[in-house]
């Protein structure tokens, strides 16, 4: 059976139609669309916080509030790179309404966020001001939590100081015995095989790459053997000042020569390899740090990132990083990760109260259901009492995380920290860094906690 169409039932639409009017750029996005609150926040920056050509000179510049205002709202939509930013220009319609429909290029954009740090920086308190104005941000009790995020590095570039030193020497060798063929050539005026030279050039760059990898390592070490040398020192002069003539073992001797195990990644020196739990693969990245609101906003407070594998050392640090301008921080909620006995009581020195777990089944949130099994499975045996649960200061933790009130206090920490991980992964798409460098990786990281933060306050101005 054969049905007839109607052609006139169809919209005209003609591709070659050409505007007879001027478009107005404000008719392009609705007046409560995401780009205008971000760009009426940036807005209120002062311009002295960023980088940008004062001198005059060259070509115009694109105003620091665009581009500011373009890599928080990409940022925030997860569109990270530079290039697919540039691309975003000519595709996205909220981004040319930033941009004024201009298009800068992936290399603008890319200096842009690399030489910005203070003016992310003021951008990440920038909002913070606006939610506290808006009494959306009542600061008293945060959570706090590290997550693991690629370098833009591979783990195969990774190379052992002892490794190291082998293939530098393996590589002079190669190199000389390279130049001599092509001298030999050269004096019998015979014809040099092609692929000489750029076997040279490529043995020479690599020589020196291993030579950078070498020094980065040296330098690395270098508060190691300085350290151990001051405690020796120390340790014959107490010695030789005690006892006339000196008596006992001596100190033994420092070790002055660069360990050998050290490791450096050849694409990314500052990035290592680290996973996220016992039963996560091994990745070459960062620890990225963060403070959250645990009063209700899921604003992030505070942020940092650090080479340390682990969070062990990073509690009073993280506790303590909030922006008294912001508000001040009384408690603090933290995981089994953050469990060290230093870092708790130092933090509790500044008047902060901390609850820390202090079981790695997660017992005070409730799971009284673990899957691990009580016994050890091979010979029968009760699992030894771990050293951790000995110290004075776990039992105290312990009785305090018994009290009901701190229960469900702690109760929030997964409520809060963990889903914005899950928001800045999953759903914005953030997974690894894409500069290098712990300054430039700290600055990146900082935008996109401005990014969440900029979406998680427009979500709640939306809904009041």
């Amino acid at each position: 059976m054969m049905y007839i169409i109607d052609m006139e039932r169809f919209k005209i639409l003609d591709r070659n139609q050409q505007l007879l009017l001027p478009y107005d750029l404000r008719d392009w996005v609705s007046e409560d669309d995401f780009v205008n609150f971000v760009i009426e926040a940036v807005s209120s920056i002062d311009v002295c916080n960023f980088a940008f050509n004062r001198r005059g000179t060259g070509s115009e510049n694109y105003h620091p509030h665009v581009m500011l205002s373009l890599l928080i709202f990409c940022y925030a939509n997860g569109v990270f790179s530079s290039r697919r930013i540039e691309k975003a220009s000519y595709r996205d319609i909220a981004v040319r309404y930033i941009l004024c429909n201009t298009h800068p290029d992936h290399s603008t954009i890319s200096k842009f966020r690399k030489d910005n740090f203070e003016a992310i920086s003021e951008a990440f308190l920038t909002v913070l001001r606006l939610a506290k104005e808006l009494k959306m941000l009542k600061v008293g009790t945060i959570s706090v939590d590290g997550t693991k995020i690629k370098a833009s590095a591979s783990k195969t570039r990774n190379v052992r100081y002892d490794r190291a030193c082998e293939l530098e020497e393996q590589l002079k060798l190669d190199i000389a015995e390279l130049m001599k063929k092509a001298e030999t050539a050269d004096a019998e005026n015979t014809k040099l095989d092609d692929s000489l030279p750029e076997e040279i050039s490529r043995r020479t760059t690599l020589l020196q790459k291993i030579t950078e990898a070498k020094k980065a390592i040296e330098e690395r070490d270098k508060p190691r053997i300085e350290r151990e040398k001051a405690e020796f020192e120390k340790k014959k002069k107490e010695r030789e000042e005690k006892d006339t003539p000196p008596r006992g073992k001596k100190p033994k001797e420092p070790d002055t020569q660069t360990n050998p195990k050290l490791i450096t990644n050849m694409t990314d020196e500052d990035s290592r390899v680290m996973k996220h739990n016992k039963t996560s693969e091994l990745i070459q990245g960062y620890n990225a740090q963060g403070a959250v609101d645990a009063d209700g906003s899921m604003l992030i407070l505070a942020t940092y990132v650090t080479t340390e594998c682990n969070d062990k050392k990073q509690l009073e640090r993280i506790a303590t990083s909030v922006n008294p301008e912001i508000g001040t921080v009384t408690t603090v909620l933290a995981d089994a990760g953050y469990g060290a006995e230093q870092g708790v009581e130092a933090t509790e020195k500044k008047g902060v109260k901390v609850l820390v777990s202090v079981h790695s089944g997660g017992l005070e949130n409730g799971r009284h259901y673990d899957f691990k099994p009580t016994e050890d499975c091979t010979n029968g045996k009760k699992p030894k009492r771990s050293k951790k649960e000995e110290k004075e200061w776990v039992t105290k933790m312990k009785e305090a995380m018994e009290e009901d009130e701190n229960r469900e206090l702690y109760r929030m920490r997964m409520q809060t920290v963990e889903p914005v991980w899950g928001i800045i992964k999953q759903a914005m798409g953030f997974r690894q860094f894409l500069t290098r460098g712990i300054n430039n990786v700290s600055n990146e990281w900082n935008l996109v906690s401005t990014a969440y933060n900029f979406k998680r306050l427009f979500s709640m101005v939306s809904a009041k």
